[in-house]
């Protein structure tokens, strides 16, 4: 009943940050720089004002801009995205084509990270100050501090330009490959790149927030009890100071989900992944405000509901939590 009531108090909330999510986002793309009518034109090299304001027209360009956001507004109240100013597809229809490749390189972006970072923020708390635990924390800032499209670069020109031993870019190979196995080997050799790209930014903020949550539950009261009883160091370690340093893991573990979308712009952009990232990057320089905005109301979505996902997780790990509530 406490869960029931708790996601329906979210679902009111979240359909009130999404409207305001979805009016902010339309007024921002409006007052951005840029006339997708002037851009049509001159991909069809008919610049002439009757073209242009029969352009506007069409899209409903010529209207006042809160007639648009009503207009909007209403639509995406229907799951009515709109069309594409450039290809005249539905708007939700490319939103799906893109989505399983971004899923899939933040899917294994987000695994990767999740499972070694906090692996590696633990066994560097468990011996501070020690060499694993310097050599550690300065990989984990050299990480956090280099651009992600530069560490890309980088590994491009490592595993791809000198070694050979990884594609540069795309989700498949140019030549067909046939057999599911081998289709599978194929995408699995493509995403490791890109995924570590990714993963590696995430990594050096869970080995950092993983050693110090742990070594400041070290120091608490009920561990130094634990001790004093006698239980055998792997049991504290795990059970008493690993478990309660997950709180702020898992909390920010639900933040990252939701903005890998985001983050996968620029991943997507350096390897040439068909993904939502590369469709918003594309879409950007045509003035394709539609597709934009869909991205943008996607990834808001996404923020939404992995936040309910980790409340609700944040729960279960302590309950405290839900009691507090």
């Amino acid at each position: 009943m406490y869960y029931l009531r708790f996601v329906f108090q979210w679902a009111v909330k979240a359909a009130g940050v999404i409207l305001a999510i979805t009016i902010l986002n339309f007024m921002l793309i409006r007052m951005a720089p840029g006339d997708p009518a002037i851009v049509l034109a001159g991909e069809a090299g008919a610049a002439d004002p009757e073209f242009l304001s029969e352009t506007r027209r069409n899209f409903g360009l010529d209207q006042p801009v809160l007639v648009q956001l009503g207009t909007y507004v209403k639509n995406v109240a229907t799951l009515n995205l709109g069309t594409s100013y450039r290809t005249g597809r539905p708007v939700t229809d490319m939103l799906l084509e893109r989505l399983p490749a971004t899923l899939l390189l933040t899917g294994v972006a987000f695994v990767f990270a999740l499972f070694l970072g906090p692996f590696l923020g633990a066994l560097a708390a468990i011996r501070p100050r020690s060499i694993f635990d310097s050599v550690l924390t300065a990989f984990a800032l050299v990480c956090y501090a280099t651009p992600i499209f530069w560490v890309g670069l980088l590994l491009v020109l490592l595993f791809s330009v000198r070694l050979g031993w990884l594609p540069a870019f795309g989700m498949t190979s140019i030549v067909p490959v046939h057999g599911v196995f081998a289709g599978l080997l194929d995408r699995i050799y493509h995403v490791i790149l890109p995924a570590l790209t990714l993963g590696l930014f995430y990594i050096a903020v869970y080995v950092r927030l993983t050693r110090a949550s742990m070594l400041e539950v070290a120091s608490l009261d009920y561990v130094k009890t634990a001790r004093a009883k006698g239980l055998p160091e792997g049991r504290v370690v795990r059970a008493h100071i690993f478990r309660t340093a997950l709180i702020p893991i898992v909390t920010f573990a639900g933040l990252q989900v939701g903005q890998l979308v985001g983050g996968a712009i620029v991943v997507e952009t350096v390897f040439a992944w068909p993904g939502i990232g590369r469709l918003a990057f594309d879409a950007l320089f045509q003035r394709d405000y539609n597709v934009l905005l869909g991205v943008f109301l996607l990834s808001a979505v996404m923020v939404v509901v992995f936040n309910l996902l980790t409340d609700i997780l944040l729960r279960i790990v302590d309950p405290r939590i839900g009691g507090a509530a």
